[in-house]
């Protein structure tokens, strides 16, 4: 027989230690962050039919859930409210004890070591459902940045630990690192929404946090899913402006957007594994279509693959038990 020369590649694969010994990409507990919807009232667990496993929840149930959290090794959360009552200007959004600001509070006097990023956008508590200012159906952009910069300083003055704005209007992080500045917080870190494609994946987080817009959609402001150079110019901005994290979101479909961000700066770039990719598997798993903790894990992988070094994912507690198991 004529000796064939080729590479052997399967002697890295031939056993679960030998690949284990040859991973190039992990996933870790530290790697997630968690988001959390809470709401106004009490004793109250509403589920998000749309994201089986999701539930918004109120104050007075919010230490079960950092708990069981502090307990998997979830080290990171990311706060979303739902207020009680909405107005043109979202005013609750910056109320010193608005839903978000008492959530941080609770948070941060039971855990302490708990990180709180706090989701700075205004669409959750305007009554028309968008990020910003209204004036005759025209969402103002240098008005509505005056009120993200309060809605920051509110949100730290209750204990956030970083501020993650997300509303994608021109000069937000500048106007938000200045308004942090000036009220002395300026080792505040801010997490920007850098890269925010107005994505048909968000549908069910609408349903989580209720802030589907009541008219119109969100394309003027977010990005169109067809461009590539044009996220590369807004994390560009964002990194001018004082940004501290990048985020793209979604990450599933934008996995070549988030290796073109991770090789051209350096800073730490963060996924968001929005609702939609997450309710996908939800809804193929419970049909039996699919293996669940091996696609999530497989997902997750992915992202980190392509470059994030954290991830928000609603996946995250699900996903750390699962990598204790193996």
């Amino acid at each position: 027989m004529t000796l064939l020369q080729f590479n052997r590649h399967r002697r890295l694969r031939r056993s679960d230690s030998m690949r284990a010994l040859v991973r190039e990409t992990h996933l870790q507990p530290e790697d997630f962050i968690y988001p959390i919807f809470v709401i106004e009232g009490k004793n109250k667990r509403n589920a998000v039919q749309s994201m089986p496993g999701v539930d918004q929840v109120s104050l007075d149930l919010l230490s079960r859930e950092m708990q069981e959290l502090v307990d998997l090794g979830i080290q990171s959360v990311i706060v979303f409210g739902v207020p009680a009552e909405k107005d043109a200007v979202g005013s609750q959004a910056y109320h010193d004890h608005g839903i978000v600001q008492k959530a941080i509070r609770q948070i941060k006097e039971e855990f302490p070591e708990l990180v709180v990023i706090a989701d700075t956008c205004l669409c959750q508590y305007t009554d028309h459902g968008h990020c910003g200012i209204i004036e005759e159906g025209k969402i103002l952009n240098d008005p509505t940045l005056d009120l993200l910069a309060r809605t920051a300083v509110s949100q730290v003055r209750a204990g956030a630990d970083i501020i993650a704005p997300s509303n994608m209007m021109d000069g937000f992080v500048a106007a938000i690192r200045h308004g942090l500045d000036e009220a002395g917080f300026e080792d505040i870190p801010i997490m920007s929404y850098a890269v925010k494609y107005a994505s048909a994946f968000y549908g069910p987080f609408r349903d989580a946090a209720h802030s589907s817009p009541q008219f119109g959609d969100r394309k003027t402001y977010q990005m169109d899913p067809a461009n590539r150079l044009e996220a590369l110019r807004e994390a560009e901005s964002d990194v001018a402006e004082g940004a501290d994290f990048l985020i793209v979101k979604p990450a599933l479909s934008y996995l070549d957007i988030m290796r073109d961000v991770k090789n051209n700066f350096n800073l730490p770039v963060v996924a968001y594994n929005v609702s939609g990719e997450y309710s996908m598997i939800k809804a193929a798993a419970q049909n039996g279509w699919v293996n669940e903790k091996e696609i999530v894990l497989e997902k997750l992988t992915s992202m980190k693959r392509a470059g994030a070094d954290l991830i928000i994912t609603y996946h995250a507690k699900d996903a750390v038990r699962w990598l204790k198991d193996n």
